[in-house]
């Protein structure tokens, strides 16, 4: 099966892959010659995942791929800060303003943090999935809490500041294996490749 990621992400590309059993293959938008920024421009994380998977599988149609695409799909995720009334959510990447900076992301989160004991957060993923019969969604949330500096050398976004619940290590510091297997993409891919073995 030929399964396309509608994303150009290297990093969320590299955690995906990972979990894909042997006979789905994982395909990029690099792999469709697919260039261009898809605008996320839905108020919510359900929106835009919806909305990136609609846009390439509508894309496919009118410029088929050499190819054969079986399926699509899309995710959006974003950093939900308790104390910050949930924030910065559906605008994660672009927390800072544009253009999505993840270091800029940060230090925006850690100043308006600045006064807060209460640093409760929760990472979330939403995979949009289209095939030729079917329109599926599937959610995955980490709960965990904030860190006061940004640790750790791996990972992406905000992984140096996010301290996933039972541990004491940030995304950053953990290894990419422990990493993938708790994070909140890596449960909603692993409901996405439940449903696709059924």
């Amino acid at each position: 099966m030929n399964l396309l990621f509608a994303s150009s992400n290297k990093n969320k590309i590299k955690e995906v892959q990972a979990l894909m059993p042997a006979h789905i293959k994982l395909l990029g938008l690099s792999d469709i010659n697919f260039t261009e920024e898809i605008a996320e421009t839905a108020a919510t994380i359900e929106g835009n995942a919806k909305l990136k998977a609609e846009f390439i599988w509508n894309y496919l149609k009118e410029h088929p791929s050499e190819i054969k695409i079986d399926a699509v799909f899309a995710d959006d995720s974003g950093l939900e800060v308790e104390a910050l009334n949930w924030a910065p959510g559906v605008y994660s990447a672009r927390y800072a303003g544009e253009p999505k900076n993840d270091e800029a992301n940060n230090k925006k989160l850690l100043t308006e943090l600045k006064l807060q004991t209460k640093r409760n957060a929760q990472f979330k993923t939403v995979i949009a999935f289209i095939n030729k019969n079917s329109y599926q969604q599937f959610e995955g949330i980490i709960k965990g809490a904030m860190a006061y500096e940004p640790r750790g050398k791996d990972g992406f976004g905000y992984d140096p500041l996010f301290i996933p619940q039972g541990y004491r290590s940030t995304f950053a510091e953990l290894d990419f294996e422990t990493k993938n297997s708790i994070s909140h993409r890596g449960i909603a891919v692993k409901k996405l490749v439940e449903y696709l073995s059924l």
